[in-house]
């Protein structure tokens, strides 16, 4: 939200560390869309069915990618690429590291990495109604808005998490494909004030008509009805809790190479 896939200073960055810290790396940062501008748009508006399904065409065509790929997905980015592993498992993800990523989706907009109007309108279309549906199939953020004071409309008229999540109906290629990968690394940012819930980014949330607690993702119906591959993941050591004591998205370089490079994806 707010970035593009080559900013110099963000995405750019990211990329230049990896290919500096694993020999011969190969990096595709995506982008969505035939331009920057576009790329950066779509982080706002952008019907997320749509773009998964471009950037697993993206993938799927990159020959570089055809024998496997480690995954990287930055806040909002972190449940993109987890619904890539879900509904596009050619060529196979191998590993998926989810920075902050709203995985159970947020119930809050505390602030904006965009330009002013652009989150001023953000804001103005979620109060409007996130489960509209011209809301739902323009604005990404109402697509994983989890409203627990809403929780039928969610899930009715949700049409990117709830679906994810298999809330609706059981897709079973869902569980199957998200159970292959090798590590599902989710992080969380312990003093993270842009995702709200913070516990989000463990896929722990809020229970139906209450904010003053959390049902962490041991207690939750995608655990326990299996709704989706992570409980198979977690029986086989292969879902992993780290967490980053800092603000969203504030990731020391050390931190970044030490506890997430190293540990998972020089392999």
């Amino acid at each position: 939200m707010g970035d593009s896939c080559c900013n110099p200073l963000s995405m750019g960055r990211v990329k230049k560390l990896l290919m500096t810290e694993i020999p011969n790396v190969y990096v595709h940062s995506l982008m969505l869309g035939d331009s920057f501008v576009t790329d950066t748009e779509h982080g706002f508006f952008a019907n997320m069915n749509d773009l998964v399904a471009e950037a697993c065409q993206k993938i799927e065509s990159d020959e570089n990618l055809k024998n496997g790929y480690n995954a990287i997905g930055f806040s909002q980015g972190g449940l993109f690429v987890r619904a890539i592993a879900q509904r596009c498992p050619n060529p196979p993800m191998k590993t998926l590291i989810s920075f902050g990523g709203p995985q159970q989706g947020v119930y809050g907009f505390p602030y904006c990495p965009g330009e002013k109007h652009t989150c001023d309108l953000v804001r103005h279309l979620l109060n409007y109604g996130a489960y509209v549906s011209f809301v739902q199939n323009k604005v990404v953020q109402a697509q994983y808005w989890h409203d627990p004071y809403q929780k039928d409309d969610y899930i009715d008229k949700n049409i990117f998490l709830a679906d994810l999540n298999n809330e609706r109906q059981i897709n079973q290629s869902y569980n199957e494909n998200l159970a292959k990968l090798e590590n599902f690394v989710t992080v969380k940012f312990l003093r993270d004030h842009m995702i709200e819930p913070k516990e989000s980014a463990w896929f722990g949330y809020y229970p139906r008509d209450n904010t003053s607690v959390i049902v962490p993702l041991e207690e939750s119906e995608l655990f326990t009805k299996q709704l989706t591959g992570l409980k198979k993941l977690a029986e086989a050591n292969r879902l992993k809790f780290e967490s980053i004591d800092g603000d969203h998205l504030q990731i020391p370089h050390d931190v970044f190479v030490n506890q997430f490079i190293n540990k998972y994806l020089k392999n």
